[in-house]
């Protein structure tokens, strides 16, 4: 092939503004290098896997994978429509809520329509904005020093960034890579403040580790505000993120014009038949939010007890403050097989995020933390 070609003198502008999602470490390369010693805390994943009921779901469909699957989803949908009291016409699937929140940009942003979103959130939001050729506005957050929400979303500010011709704001509840989150009351006091003709997907990934006062769920203010979103996701506390299933709970008009562009089987049909059985599983997710609340409690007193701040999480990670540049202390990590993700990317340069992970891996970060 000739050296001399370079497709990328042909992208449009917008992609041409782009940079590939950062996926982090390459993991494959390093299971095969550790093995079964290996601590992956760089993704946010559950340590405690699946439902069974999960696991035996997706195995029955396994036999029918040469079939494609049902491209409305109809069964998880229903499901789905059952679990939150929202209309099945309300509920849009995706490939993971990534997919959705790319989709909900390629919908209703362009470059006439700016997207608004806070400093230190989830990197998928100004890719979605980019992607659509919309201006996309990062609010500063929250100082350092707030007792609450340190970095967290500055929700008066993000109000003010508003204008009517905002078409989208993205705000992430719990918060990644943060871990800190604002109240149902805060909330309700931003769509109140936003124009009615603005779209505010609230990402609630992480909801499901939810245990804070004041903090449940965006869903109960959807019949209030039909201009609300809200995306979930099967990946974390499911643990089912190797089947990329998530979902989109909506008013009935912003599902109809997602559908426009939604691609065809844009989730297979393992990945449906596991979600739909892991719903039914309410034992398992109250196992997955207590340990993850107890591991995470405890891990974070062992990082303060060796001189790290700590952010206040309702997620399965933490963001640690380690004092000083954290590259060379991610790197002596990685060395020795356990996997962080440093936060370089946002400019916060002394800080990691760690996923709680099992017991025995975050015993094996600490032995390995100066």
């Amino acid at each position: 092939m000739t050296d001399t070609f370079d497709a990328a003198a042909f992208a449009n502008r917008a992609t041409s503004a782009l940079r590939a999602y950062d996926p982090g470490h390459d993991l494959p390369t390093l299971r095969a290098r550790f093995g079964d010693v290996l601590c992956e805390l760089g993704s946010n994943e559950n340590p405690l896997g699946p439902s069974m009921l999960a696991v035996r779901a997706a195995a029955r469909v396994l036999d029918d994978v040469f079939r494609y699957p049902d491209p409305l989803g109809a069964s998880l949908k229903r499901r789905l429509s059952d679990e939150w009291g929202v209309p099945v016409a309300a509920i849009t699937l995706g490939n993971g809520s990534h997919e959705l929140l790319m989709l909900l940009a390629q919908c209703f942003a362009d470059a006439e329509h700016p997207v608004v979103f806070s400093r230190y959130s989830f990197a998928v939001y100004p890719i979605a904005a980019a992607a659509a050729g919309a201006p996309g506005i990062a609010v500063p957050a929250l100082p350092l020093d707030h007792p609450d929400a340190p970095l967290g979303h500055d929700l008066d500010a993000m109000a003010k960034a508003v204008t009517a011709q905002t078409r989208l704001v993205y705000l992430a509840n719990p918060n990644n890579p943060t871990g800190t989150w604002f109240t149902d009351a805060a909330l309700e006091r931003f769509l109140d403040a936003v124009p009615s003709t603005t779209l505010v997907v609230v990402d609630e990934a992480y909801n499901e580790y939810v245990d804070a006062p004041g903090l449940s769920t965006a869903l109960h203010l959807l019949s209030r505000h039909p201009n609300l979103i809200v995306t979930r996701t099967f990946s974390k506390a499911h643990a089912l993120a190797g089947l990329r299933v998530g979902y989109m709970l909506s008013h009935p008009s912003v599902a109809r014009v997602c559908e426009r562009l939604r691609e065809s089987f844009n989730v297979n049909g393992v990945g449906l038949a596991a979600a739909e059985a892991a719903l039914g599983d309410h034992e398992h997710r109250a196992r997955v939010r207590e340990t993850n609340r107890r591991d995470r409690e405890w891990l974070a007193d062992e990082l303060v007890a060796r001189g790290m701040r700590v952010f206040p999480s309702q997620t399965n990670f933490l963001l640690v403050d380690v004092g000083r540049d954290a590259a060379e202390l991610e790197s002596r990590l990685y060395d020795s097989g356990v996997i962080v993700r440093p936060m370089v990317g946002y400019g916060l340069l002394s800080t990691i995020r760690i996923s709680v992970g099992s017991r025995a891996e975050l015993q094996r970060l600490l032995e390995r933390l100066p």
